[in-house]
């Protein structure tokens, strides 16, 4: 495993515990993966797509801005690879605030690994990571 994988998987594990501390109620509605119909667009870095499609696109998928293909069924079929914006994102009301700080901390954690790690910093809309994958047979793994 590289370093810079390393490095993400611990901020991963990181956030999980401060995802806990803050106790945000998830309803799963699977509203957080339909990004246009709740008025949303998911940021990820290169590291975090790399991560997120390494397995390859779901099967007759769609990539586009309208949500992510990764949710089939109302579920995540990809809930250890998903990105800081989907870990850290819930609809509760009472979490507001609390995933924004979030967010701050783990994207600057994030740049971070990218500078100690000499991993340029790519970040950008997911559906533009997945439509390059999608035109891609065999993802890159870092």
């Amino acid at each position: 495993m590289t370093p810079v994988r390393e490095g993400l998987l611990a901020i991963y594990d990181d956030l999980a515990k401060d995802i806990a501390a803050a106790s945000p109620v998830c309803e799963l509605s699977g509203r957080c993966c339909r990004f246009l119909e709740y008025g949303h667009t998911l940021f990820l870095s290169r590291t975090e797509a790399d991560l997120l499609v390494e397995p390859g696109l779901p099967e007759n998928s769609t990539v586009d801005e309208k949500g992510c293909p990764f949710q089939i069924n109302g579920l995540c079929t990809a809930r250890e690879r998903r990105p800081l914006g989907c870990r850290i994102f819930f609809c509760d009301p009472n979490y507001a605030g609390k995933g924004e700080a979030l967010s701050e901390k783990y994207i600057a954690r994030l740049k971070q690994l990218h500078e100690e790690t000499g991993t340029p910093w790519e970040y950008r809309p997911l559906y533009l990571f997945l439509e390059e994958t999608a035109r891609s047979s065999n993802p890159p793994v870092r």
